[in-house]
């Protein structure tokens, strides 16, 4: 099924177009909501596998999911064949969303439909060219482990195919509604998130007032921003405008993410033509101090001669995710009850794809430490090499010192032993009887040029190269 109404259009002026799409049973009745609401300036589509929860929306453009796969009879609480059932529509949905400026993906996370087909059309919105948002609801504790841990995993391949993303916990109805508040009213609070989230974007940008903003502003602010918060508040009486912006930025609906840190905020006042300057200065400055230094900060005022005396304030804060995020706890570990979240502390493991982009505590023995080694070093390199220094420098003046005399000895031994030779040739002459010739007299010239001065001439021998000179007349029979 497949229908499309001209009076979808029906009201909607030449601004900036933006389509809200509800997905799967949580998104369809969101949708309704809406529409009871009389929101105007916005088209509403529904998809849902479901074919008689579809024939009972009130939106004029309804897309049927999956006809082949499921026969119309829904999901089965099955992520996959919701993202199958998509896929198959994949024409028949880029027809409606095409020609978007603004894109409102709305679903209840944790069932089939809503879970798998939610990021699908979130991507076809995105590469289609529109700002993509999303809003989606997670499940009740009580409807077990499997669906909560469902919801999770879509809601975090949803994040990756959105520009901003804003979550609302049903666990907190519970403790918001009370026990007299009926079922229907409790759902239409967190369906109100939605529908202020839609509405304060659409009057910002499609209604004229004395401070306006246009979607470029809205787009630079929500573009790929990720984690998003939004709140609305509406107060009477004496500080309105500081109590309307105080609400606005503590919804007890929202999950546990301080508006602190934030990079970009959209604010949107609303009021009768009584509202001064001096109020919107003080909503806006309240807000503007609990955000980042450099956050990108669009407001605007809505004059609106139906209200009586109260001021409406809605903020949109983005860039909550990552280094920007301040804080974000489990549910269960702040609206249940201790002995509650002790039974359903297993319930807790699947958000913690939520905090991986904290920064991890600091921890700092690991930064002592780190210093001490870093200390220890260059005394190790200034102390070992110098001592080695010394050291080869010993060993090599203790070298020196005892080469030297060695080189001595060597000398005095050889001269020794050239007269010891020469001694030997002449044994029948006796030593006394036998001059100091030449020979002699050369050897001795030779010491002393070698340094050597204290030694007796008879310790002199001829060297042998002139030995044989002298011998040679001497001895004829000596040559071989």
């Amino acid at each position: 099924m497949f229908e499309i109404s001209d009076d979808n259009a029906r009201g909607f002026n030449d601004g900036a177009k933006i389509k809200v799409i509800g997905i799967g049973g949580g998104g369809c009745n969101a949708v309704n909501t809406m529409i009871k609401a009389g929101l105007s300036g916005v088209e509403y589509i529904v998809a849902n596998t479901d074919a008689q929860a579809l024939n009972s929306s009130l939106a004029p453009t309804k897309v049927q999911l999956g006809a082949d796969i499921t026969k119309g009879l829904g999901a089965g609480a099955n992520p996959e064949i919701g993202r199958k059932a998509a896929l198959d529509e994949y024409e028949k949905l880029s027809e409606v969303i095409e020609g978007s400026d603004m894109v409102f993906i709305t679903a209840g996370m944790g069932g089939g439909t809503g879970t798998g087909a939610a990021p699908v059309i979130a991507k076809l919105a995105k590469e289609l060219g529109a700002l993509t948002v999303g809003v989606v609801t997670k499940p009740f504790i009580f409807e077990g482990k499997k669906r909560f841990r469902q919801a999770e995993s879509g809601i975090h391949v949803l994040e990756e195919n959105v520009d901003s993303l804003i979550t609302i916990p049903n666990q907190r109805l519970l403790y918001l509604a009370g026990e007299s508040l009926s079922l229907v009213d409790t759902f239409k609070k967190a369906d109100e998130v939605l529908l202020n989230a839609v509405r304060g974007i659409s009057d910002l940008i499609n209604n004229t007032g004395h401070i306006n903003a246009d979607f470029a502003d809205v787009k630079t602010v929500m573009a790929n921003k990720g984690l998003a918060l939004m709140g609305t508040g509406v107060c009477t009486g004496p500080d309105r405008a500081v109590k309307a912006a105080t609400e606005a930025i503590s919804s007890p609906l929202l999950e546990d993410i301080s508006i602190d840190g934030a990079t970009g905020i959209i604010i949107n006042i609303t009021g009768n033509p009584s509202m001064t300057m001096h109020e919107t200065n003080e909503a806006v400055t309240l807000i503007m101090e609990a955000a980042d230094d450099d956050a990108e900060i669009i407001f605007g005022t809505v004059i609106d001669e139906n209200m009586e005396d109260e001021i409406k304030v809605t903020v949109v804060a983005t860039g909550l995710h990552g280094q920007d995020r301040v804080s974000v706890k489990s549910i269960n570990q702040v609206a249940a009850p201790r002995h509650e979240v002790a039974h359903n502390s297993e319930l807790a493991k699947p958000t913690a794809w939520a905090s991986e982009d904290l920064t991890p505590p600091r921890k700092e023995e690991p930064v002592i430490e780190q210093e001490r080694i870093e200390v220890a070093r260059p005394v190790e390199r200034k102390v070992e090499p110098q001592y080695e220094a010394r050291q080869e420098m010993a060993m090599d003046r203790s070298e020196v010192q005892e080469q030297q005399p060695r080189q001595d000895s060597d000398l005095v031994r050889s001269i020794k032993a050239a007269a010891s030779n020469y001694e030997q040739s002449k044994a029948p002459v006796a030593r006394e009887n036998r001059p100091v010739g030449p020979t002699s007299s050369r050897a001795k010239s030779i010491a002393e040029k070698l340094g050597f001065i204290n030694f007796d001439e008879e310790e002199l021998d001829t060297p042998t190269y002139l030995r044989n000179d002298e011998n040679s007349s001497d001895d004829k029979s000596f040559n071989l």
